[in-house]
């Protein structure tokens, strides 16, 4: 049981890679709040891990929301020891003088913003507890952009410094901040990522080494390994889950 005793707070965990964090940090020994803006999926995860799994509703564009994710996680377990910002927007995959300003606004909102603010959210309890771990979900797309996708990729590449950024502000404080960096994964929203022109699955395919898209279990063994105590040394690192594609 890597994660006896711990608690985490997993956004965007009604589905997807959110759904398979949760999944095996509960399978790992941890307790586990499920946020996501879709309460429904949130509880029916959260219900089909068992007792030590709670459903929490957060759009996390609004801080009112992420304040109170947070306290609920706290007031549900009495703690809280990991952070796992998974909930993400993109665009559908088309060129950049077609992206609107308000499509624009939105994955910025949920991305970054929705990101930096559930760090701020959290790190005054991490203090008081001595210690911490952050682990933003961010994307090889802030690697290795591909066209079609330029206000998504930015906001990766903006997820990527920042988590170094807070890596070092608040290594003191014993929290350590991490990314996960995964290659197009088999989630509802790689028709968006991909586009809609036929074939595009498998010539994507066709760029990744090991041959295949990332599963949302590959995603969250790596989250489950920078949230253990075998991560304790590892701090700032971008870690890329990408079959080879960034190579």
């Amino acid at each position: 049981m890597r994660l006896d005793g711990k608690t985490a707070l997993v956004t965007g965990a009604g589905s997807g890679i959110g759904k398979a964090i949760a999944e095996t940090y509960a399978r790992e020994g941890a307790r586990v709040a499920l946020a996501d803006v879709d309460l429904d999926a949130a509880k029916a995860a959260a219900r089909a891990i068992g007792n030590n799994a709670i459903a929490v509703r957060c759009d996390v564009t609004k801080k009112a929301e992420i304040t109170a994710a947070v306290a609920e996680t706290v007031g549900a377990f009495g703690a809280l020891d990991i952070l796992v910002n998974n909930a993400g927007a993109t665009h559908v995959n088309k060129p950049m003088l077609e992206i609107g300003e308000e499509e624009y606004d939105r994955i910025f909102a949920v991305n970054v913003k929705g990101l930096f603010q559930f760090c701020q959210a959290v790190v005054p309890h991490f203090r008081t507890a001595g210690g911490g771990t952050i682990i933003n979900i961010g994307s090889t797309a802030g690697l290795r952009p591909r066209p079609g996708l330029s206000a998504y990729n930015a906001t990766k590449g903006a997820v990527h410094t920042l988590t170094k950024s807070l890596a070092v502000e608040l290594a003191p404080d014993r929290i350590r901040v991490c990314a996960v960096a995964p290659v197009a994964t088999d989630t509802p929203l790689l028709p968006s990522f991909l586009g809609s022109a036929p074939g595009q699955r498998e010539k994507f395919i066709a760029t990744v080494p090991l041959g295949r898209l990332a599963q949302p279990q590959d995603i969250a063994n790596a989250a489950l390994f920078l949230a253990s105590a075998d991560a304790d040394f590892v701090t700032g690192n971008i870690v890329e889950v990408d079959g080879g594609r960034c190579v």
